[in-house]
């Protein structure tokens, strides 16, 4: 039998750095969360983004010519995300909009996936759908059937998850088209983090300063740390199998819904952990489940 090939170096480091990177996806959005000005926070966050874009477009290559209208789409699409995120934590509870949106995502894929690009769908992958979709009703309902003035905040978190799945699918195109990856993040990061400082001076002109003044490090720790949530991924994707590493980067569900009853001392009950662990758990039969 042929030996195995070598492990590429740091491999064995990867689910530890995954598991990181969820974590630190779990705790920006939870700093987003507790910003009592959401809109001056996201924009802290985003010009965070802007600012790491504007370093690496001097480093790195420019994107091809084809990869432009997949910036300009994604750019808008996550600019949709950062503001219908926004609007569901000003709505709702942390420990539930949080677990919404980042589950709605794959399962969004999934049907696109199926639906309109025509790819098969294994039984793994129907299984995993419906253990999805079971998961997120129970965390809409976890607190009882939602009135009308709880279902604004839960379609902000669905609309979140619908633009995370968006331009999920345009960046996966993107990449493709722009031969250098560097380039596309490089790029795309500083375009997408214009965008909500723009909205945002639009909607309140010259005192957005004054807003941004007290919570600036809140802020922009929130945005490094996306950025840096993102590259550990980035890396690890580098040296690890990707359905791996796409299952574990969904644990962050289970870490968003730990925060908000540890931090925010939101109600966590057993019908909201038996929800989360739902969702995780239909996801990685998602993930894993390609071939059965």
């Amino acid at each position: 039998m042929p030996a195995n090939p070598p492990s590429p170096p740091g491999a064995a480091a990867v689910p530890v750095v995954v598991l990181a990177s969820a974590v630190l996806h779990a705790v920006w959005n939870a700093l987003a969360h507790g910003l009592r000005d959401k809109l001056a926070g996201f924009t802290l966050i985003s010009l965070a983004s802007a600012g790491c874009g504007a370093v690496l477009v001097c480093l790195a290559p420019l994107p091809a010519p084809a990869a432009w209208p997949y910036i300009a789409a994604s750019a808008g699409l996550q600019a949709a995300y950062q503001l219908l995120l926004l609007r569901a934590y000003q709505l709702g509870d942390f420990g539930q909009m949080y677990p919404t949106a980042r589950g709605t995502s794959p399962l969004v894929v999934a049907l696109v996936s199926t639906t309109l690009l025509g790819h098969a769908l294994p039984a793994g992958h129907a299984l995993g759908i419906a253990v999805i979709s079971c998961g997120l009703a129970a965390l809409a309902l976890a607190d009882g059937m939602p009135g009308r003035a709880q279902l604004p905040a839960l379609a902000a978190a669905v609309g979140t998850g619908v633009m995370i799945a968006s331009y999920t699918l345009v960046d996966g195109g993107g990449v493709r088209a722009s031969g250098s990856v560097l380039g596309y993040i490089a790029w795309l990061f500083l375009c997408q983090g214009l965008v909500l400082p723009l909205i945002a001076l639009a909607r309140r002109g010259p005192a957005l300063l004054a807003t941004l003044r007290p919570m600036w490090a809140r802020g922009l720790t929130g945005g490094l740390l996306s950025l840096l949530a993102y590259g550990l991924v980035v890396w690890a994707q580098s040296r690890g199998d990707l359905p791996t590493i796409a299952a574990l980067r969904e644990t962050s569900i289970v870490f968003g819904t730990l925060i908000g009853a540890v931090v925010f001392r939101e109600s966590l009950g057993h019908r909201r952990i038996t929800a989360a662990v739902t969702v995780l758990a239909g996801i990685a039969v998602l993930r894993f489940g390609g071939g059965a």
